[in-house]
């Protein structure tokens, strides 16, 4: 899962870079200040990959929460940007292409975001469940008390 994500970024990142030069090169870019709106949700795209890329580190892994966070944060940038291509996408001349690959990366990371949500959940539940068991085992495996405690005191009075 972890290769799958970190490619999809990747693509991110490939498509944040070509919308932000087209952008540069475009007529309209001069006329119209909406169309620098773009850049923005862009280049806030291009950090958070690069993130998501740091926290893969080497081995391509990453922590199921840290991958939870992230891809949230790219969900929301990508309707954000969703937002923004369908008010300007005419205005600003963003290709037909641009858009249609931005709408199904956007489909694809709003699926791996539930992955990796999903697996962080399982993982947490995973630690309380030990964490559990690792304090019943402390407490001399009786799960109504702290065990014996050497100390029993014997009623006064008639028996």
């Amino acid at each position: 899962m972890s290769r799958a994500l970190l490619l999809a970024l990747q693509a991110a990142a490939l498509g944040a870079a070509t919308l932000v030069s087209s952008f540069a090169a475009s007529p309209a870019a001069a006329q119209a200040s909406g169309c620098q709106d773009a850049q923005t949700f862009m280049s806030e795209r291009q950090s958070l990959t690069q993130q998501f890329q740091k926290a893969a580190g080497k081995d391509k892994k990453i922590d199921p929460r840290s991958a939870c966070s992230i891809f949230g944060k790219l969900v929301k940038n990508g309707e954000t940007g969703l937002k923004w291509l369908e008010a300007n996408k005419d205005w600003c001349q963003v290709p037909d292409q641009f858009a249609q690959n931005f709408k199904q990366e956007h489909e694809k990371i709003t699926q791996l975001r539930g992955q990796a949500c999903d697996a962080a959940a399982k993982m947490a539940a995973m630690e309380k469940q030990a964490r559990q068991q690792a304090k019943q085992a402390q407490q001399g495996g009786n799960p109504f008390g702290g065990g014996l405690t050497g100390e029993y005191k014997i009623p006064k009075g008639a028996l």
